[in-house]
């Protein structure tokens, strides 16, 4: 028995599994917005504390010279003249 397509209808089951899938889609690419956002925050942040880094490294090297700082124990060392002309 052939029915008219207007009376067609898929089952609840398949409705509920449809309607999940689409669902979790959905969720998915909100979410994966809201990652790209995120992104978008902390690229620009990580821009201004490098800014913020090369201001300082020029504020240090007029106060101390082109010289090596550990950054784990703040001693300065001198750059061997070879190395510090590859610098410039």
């Amino acid at each position: 028995m052939t029915k008219k397509t207007k009376d067609l209808k898929i089952t609840d089951d398949q409705l509920k599994n449809l309607q999940e899938l689409v669902n979790k889609i959905n969720q998915g690419q909100l979410s994966v917005g809201q990652l790209e956002t995120q992104k978008t925050g902390i690229m620009a942040a990580i821009g201004d504390l490098q800014m913020k880094l090369k201001t300082m490294q020029e504020s240090l090297e007029e106060e101390y010279g082109k010289v090596s700082i550990n950054i784990q124990d703040g001693t300065i060392s001198e750059i061997p003249q070879d190395e510090s002309d590859k610098k410039d």
